[in-house]
């Protein structure tokens, strides 16, 4: 019903636009917001809502939604800024355009900082406030999906002495103030994360903020319900459209469980409750359509056994469409150093994320794993190229690439997922940490010895990648006018000068394989919904125009046209004006069983081969929906 819904109010409002067009003009015209640059006839009503419908995402005509981006970003860990992801918003728009062309991401979760929010009990700072709003806007006006993320590690920065060797960030200097907390010790510690567990002040800290300890709770969400208000009221209609939700505190934990207390009843009696809290706020702030992505015991899916808590909000029931399941992915095994010697391969991470599509049905909503990724500096960083193409892989499909092809109908969701991170100061930070001026941080993130920015500047001060593009830059669906029932990404990334192949066409279809070659493909098996508007996949950049080549049902195309009426497979800008490109494809019929290969390894080939091709992949998807 609720995508019957969206198609029906999508049609009036296309109707309508219309008739405002030829005849006389609407009285909301003059303050309408312009389309974005690149706009199709369905974008608008596409980008007027974001929901969950029976387990997955969808936009305002209904159709199935995937968010790939990163984390924007851990500068705003830092004081260096202001607790601002950018220095301007010159920057913000540069970062913003980067993100779209060079790492194919169509999402951001924007980090904000509480102690700049409300740098005194009770009163929040709205020039911060505004600043945030406008480097928001720069990525909503780039095409890009924003969901913002109130951060915090190790609670604040403030408990940290300027002598540390660790930092924080999340609660502003009142609040560690009036807790009184103890001098801070890791004691014996090799990274910076065993302070939430080892850490005497860090870990009362969180205790007091669960507990609401003198009201501490009571005043985030007070200035949680302020600062969403303020987004609400100072984006136009059209921008705050694209604000995808809200993410209410990064990697939740007890800090020290009370007597009696496990982590699963700590989920229950008390983060749970705070969720609650936190989704009336918003309600509040005008925020009732977009869900609240919930994060559960940060430890619940740790892949070390001894540092695994049960949890993962199992006693919550069935929590869609208002709030999604959210959750981090980090391999801890791997990041050690002792605890995984080798590197990642085909279907390393299947079970993790399979675990994380299991517990988000299990709470009827979606899933969005809101960061990932690995260290691409330092003694573990050898392992990142095939660590990441582990876990890119594994939010296609639950499959490992040896058995996609032979039972794709067990490939679950494509999941969403942001990756940890895109900072583009990376390498040229000047973080006094801890406010030490004898300890200033240039090199990385700036921030405990982290390095995982996806992205720097160059001497030219033009965004470049740190990672392969091929790793980054991927083809998904983006947009499924239906369905999506399997999907899986050969991107042939590379680990040094080794070309990854993890999913190779099987030898069963051997004109599939002609025509793949040694090139990246895709493959995407979905059943329609009978609408008019297209089946929408990022398209990367090494899918030249010219040498993409499409097989599917639909038909066969070398070289793809542009998108018009009566074009079934076509690729177009996305909205944004950023330079990224879609493949569309148009499936007029309901309930229709639809594949499509897409690849960038023919040139010319003929049309014997798209035609064989077809035939074997006809038969390879037949009984397949």
């Amino acid at each position: 019903m609720a995508k019957m819904r969206a198609r029906l109010i999508g049609l009036l409002v296309l109707m309508t636009a219309s008739l405002t067009t030829t005849g006389a003009p609407s009285a909301a015209a003059p303050s309408a917001a312009a389309p974005l640059p690149g706009s199709l006839w369905f974008d608008e009503q596409a980008a007027t809502a974001f929901t969950v419908d029976h387990g997955r995402f969808t936009d305002g005509l209904g159709r199935e939604v995937v968010l790939r981006g990163y984390n924007v970003s851990g500068e705003t860990k830092l004081e260096e800024n202001g607790g601002l992801p950018f220095a301007s918003v010159a920057d913000a728009r540069k970062s913003a355009t980067a993100l779209r062309a060079l790492g194919g991401g169509n999402s951001a979760r924007f980090l904000l900082s509480w102690a700049h929010a409300e740098p005194a009990r009770g009163q929040v700072d709205h020039a911060y406030l505004a600043a945030v709003t406008e480097q928001i806007r720069a990525f909503l006006q780039a095409g890009i999906r924003v969901y913002p993320d109130f951060h915090q590690d190790l609670y604040s920065r403030y408990l940290f002495n300027a002598g540390s060797w660790y930092t924080g960030d999340g609660a502003p200097k009142w609040a560690v103030e009036a807790g009184g907390y103890p001098r801070e010790s890791c004691g014996i510690c090799l990274f910076w994360g065993q302070n939430i567990t080892q850490n005497e002040a860090v870990k009362q800290a969180a205790h007091d903020f669960w507990h609401n300890s003198g009201g501490i709770q009571d005043a985030f969400l007070a200035t949680a319900r302020t600062t969403m208000a303020y987004l609400a009221e100072h984006l136009t209609a059209s921008e705050f459209a694209a604000v995808a939700g809200f993410d209410p505190y990064n990697e939740p934990h007890a800090g020290s469980y009370d007597s009696g207390q496990t982590s699963r009843t700590w989920e229950r009696d008390l983060l749970w409750p705070f969720y609650e809290k936190f989704r009336a706020r918003m309600d509040a702030a005008g925020w009732q359509s977009k869900p609240v992505l919930v994060e559960p015991n940060l430890f619940w899916n740790s892949n070390l056994s001894f540092q695994k808590q049960e949890g993962g909000l199992l006693d919550a029931g069935t929590i869609g469409p208002r709030y999604v399941f959210n959750t981090h992915f980090y391999d801890q095994k791997a990041i050690s150093g002792v605890f995984m010697w080798g590197k990642a391969s085909d279907g390393q991470y299947a079970g993790d994320f399979g675990a994380v599509r299991d517990r988000a049905a299990g709470a009827g909503t979606a899933a969005v794993v809101s960061e990932f990724g690995h260290p691409l500096t330092g003694t573990v960083s050898d392992k990142a190229p095939t660590v990441g193409k582990a876990m890119y892989q594994a939010l296609d499909s639950r499959l490992p690439g040896a058995t996609w092809w032979s039972r794709p109908q067990d490939s679950g969701p494509v999941l969403s997922g942001t990756q940890w991170q895109w900072d583009i100061y990376n390498g040229r930070h000047h973080e006094l940490m801890n406010g030490n001026p004898d300890k200033v941080r240039t090199a990385g993130d700036a921030w405990n010895d982290e390095d995982l920015s996806s992205v720097r500047l160059d001497d030219a001060g033009t965004p470049v990648l740190r990672q392969d593009a091929r790793l980054l830059d991927r083809l998904y669906p983006s947009a499924t006018a239906g369905r999506a029932l399997a999907f899986t990404y050969e991107d042939r990334s590379r680990d040094g000068s080794t070309t990854l192949t993890w999913n190779p066409v099987p030898k069963s279809l051997p004109r599939v394989s002609e025509l793949v070659g040694s090139g990246q493909y895709g493959l995407l098996l979905w059943r329609s919904d009978g609408g008019a508007a297209p089946t929408e996949l990022h398209l990367p950049a090494s899918f030249e125009t010219a040498r993409t080549t499409v097989v599917s049902d639909l038909g066969t195309v070398s070289g793809l046209p542009s998108y018009g009426a009566d074009v079934p497979i076509a690729v177009a800008p996305e909205p944004g004006g950023t330079g990224s490109r879609r493949l569309l494809l148009t499936a007029g019929k309901a309930d229709a069983l639809h594949y499509a290969l897409v690849t960038n390894g023919a040139t010319a080939p003929s049309a014997e081969l798209l035609s064989a091709a077809r035939a074997e992949l006809a038969g390879w998807a037949a009984g397949r929906g």
